[in-house]
């Protein structure tokens, strides 16, 4: 897909653009919060529940489950109504899901409202990038997308020291209440400072370089783009190439290599650190290119020889961590990138179901990953999780060059 550079009015000061990538930042990360916030409090929460893992893995099962199943609506919805509203109501029934958990302090009703949780958490790509796409200069659109996407991971870091922090002060329940309500009072505060925050029904910014709103009036054909459907696949195979790593490189570098756990973790951190670090480079370097499609090959085809090393040579843990680093720093330059080739190629008035859409690839790919490597674990094969992996990303590779950025027809 070669993304085309559409021209936008940049008007915008970068004030106003930084305060609307700032709104959305903090939605984004609560989005990712909470869905890290039970996992820390598992071994807790089994003996307050009195339940087995397998039924705590359920919880979170049911809110991928429902994120996935949300989503498109979703899109749909902020295409015929606003992305802001559908934002702030969504930010709002994420944080009520968890005040409840705590409230209740039960397994069945955590159970409940990890559905409405993960039906919430459907509002967030669908609204985010409508809203971005909207709002902020063209000239700053990839550095928008990459300080969106670095938000999210933000949230996943602040987890753990957040929420055992406050169990070990108040208690899980109390902990989780508190962890709820701070998400009700972001909402607030999207409401309160706002503003800035444009979206119009049935049209996003590109209209104003002469597009109309009919030309996203597509509906469900849109879907059926080819273009479109080689973005859901992009994401997917995003998905099962990052839950791979994320999951199971500790366990596959101690069974392949007889690697340390400590020294494993020290590759993993350094991985996630790295990725932080390339999505904030990556927003810069999508915005100096129109080519996002070759910025995101050559980043696939590093990652994919790096996770191979790391897979065929016992390494010592300095070259363990500068290469698990390298492959992070990669990892995340893609994803501005890969954020900007779904817009060049998403048709004017559509981007809320299109975004809504591919982002189910992330769901599918949350599904199938753990599932898919650790029965390779179990059937004695780590060594083929860093080869599924490299595969993903060389499919992955093709998949970007494979539209040629024609923008897909309503």
């Amino acid at each position: 897909m070669t993304a085309a550079a559409p021209t936008v009015d940049d008007a915008g000061s970068f004030r106003d653009d930084m305060k609307v990538i700032s709104l959305i930042g903090v939605a984004h990360f609560f989005s990712h919060f909470y869905i890290l916030l039970l996992a820390p409090l598992f071994p807790i929460l089994k003996d307050a529940f009195g339940v087995s893992y397998v039924e705590l893995g359920l919880i979170l099962t049911v809110a991928n489950a429902a994120t996935g199943v949300s989503q498109i609506p979703f899109g749909y919805l902020v295409d015929q109504v606003g992305a802001k509203w559908i934002l702030i109501g969504g930010l709002a029934a994420h944080g009520l899901a968890f005040v409840l958990i705590g409230v209740t302090g039960t397994y069945w009703a955590a159970l409940a409202c990890m559905v409405l949780a993960g039906a919430a958490n459907g509002v967030y790509h669908p609204a985010d990038y409508a809203i971005l796409s909207a709002s902020v200069s063209e000239k700053r659109m990839g550095r928008g997308f990459s300080l969106h996407t670095f938000t999210g991971f933000a949230g996943f870091a602040a987890v753990p020291m957040t929420i055992i922090w406050l169990t070990e002060m108040f208690g899980w329940r109390t902990g989780v209440t508190i962890c709820g309500a701070a998400g009700m009072l972001a909402a607030l505060a999207l409401i309160v400072f706002g503003r800035s925050l444009k979206h119009t029904p049935g049209a996003d910014k590109r209209a104003k370089a002469g597009a109309t709103p009919a030309d996203g009036a597509g509906g469900a054909s849109i879907m059926l783009n080819p273009a479109i459907l080689m973005c859901l696949l992009f994401f997917l195979l995003l998905a099962l190439s990052s839950g791979g790593i994320n999951n199971f490189l500790v366990s596959a570098l101690n069974a392949v290599h007889g690697t340390a756990l400590d020294a494993a973790n020290w590759g993993l951190t350094a991985y996630l650190i790295g990725t932080t670090l390339g999505i904030l480079m990556g927003g810069v370097i999508a915005d100096r290119t129109a080519h996002h499609n070759r910025v995101a090959a050559l980043c696939f085809l590093a990652t994919a020889v790096a996770v191979l090393i790391v897979g065929s040579v016992a390494l010592p843990v300095w070259a363990l961590v500068a290469l698990m680093t390298v492959q992070g720093l990669t990892h995340g330059i893609i994803m501005p990138s890969r954020d900007m080739i779904v817009r060049s190629v998403t048709p004017t008035g559509s981007m809320g179901k299109v975004f809504g859409f591919v982002s189910t690839g992330f769901s599918l790919g949350g599904i199938v990953a753990p599932l898919m490597f650790g029965f390779l674990l179990d059937q004695g094969e780590p060594r083929l999780v860093f080869y599924v992996v490299a595969a993903f990303m060389v499919i992955s590779l093709v998949t970007v060059f494979s539209v040629g950025g024609r923008k897909a027809n309503a």
